[in-house]
């Protein structure tokens, strides 16, 4: 069983992880909202350079989309008691040589951390899967995110999927309005009804 000195010890071994340091040109800075009690556990991309720059997950207008198709504020979105983040790579993993969105998560922090961080998280009953990255790793049949995001059951799975909420994928939004319509709906109310909001 673990203990909460189980937990605070991870926690600051994950704040102090290098691992990625030799693909980076800046100090890595894991970020991560993590508790035992979290009911819902978000697996996203990796911070984006605000988040980064503000060591907090999701402070950009990523973030702000999210927030809003979640039908959750920024008070209770970081609250760690209700709502656990743990990204495929916990530290910006840099821009893209051409400029062009960030560079892929580097796939050892998963490899190294998910499975120890998801043994601490007992009481999550719903996982959220923020974006392809998330998807391929923990979905075993993974094949087109758009038809698995419109085919999901919302009202029963245990783990949903969402596109990536960047402003990047603004052009999927418009070509795909059922999501915003019928999805996100359903969506909110799951999470409502599961957070007692």
């Amino acid at each position: 069983m673990n203990t909460t000195d189980d937990f605070s010890q991870l926690i600051r071994q994950i704040r102090r992880c290098t691992i990625c340091q030799a693909q980076f040109t800046h100090t890595p800075r894991p970020i991560v909202q993590l508790n035992p009690n979290a009911k819902v556990l978000l697996i996203g991309q990796a911070p984006g350079k605000l988040a980064h720059d503000h060591g907090l997950p999701f402070s950009d207008p990523s973030g702000e989309r999210l927030r809003l198709w979640l039908g959750i504020g920024e008070t209770e979105f970081y609250d760690e008691n209700c709502l656990a983040i743990m990204p495929m790579a916990f530290c910006f993993p840099g821009k893209q040589a051409s400029g062009s969105g960030d560079k892929a998560p580097p796939k050892i922090c998963a490899k190294t951390w998910h499975q120890t961080i998801l043994s601490h998280l007992p009481n999550v009953e719903l996982t959220l899967l923020v974006g392809r990255y998330a998807a391929q790793y923990y979905l075993e049949e993974f094949s087109d995110l758009t038809s698995l995001v419109a085919t999901q059951s919302i009202e029963e799975n245990k783990v949903l999927l969402l596109p990536h909420p960047s402003p990047r994928n603004n052009i999927w939004l418009k070509k795909n309005n059922w999501f915003e319509r019928k999805t996100l709906p359903k969506i909110r109310q799951r999470l409502k009804n599961l957070l007692g909001k």
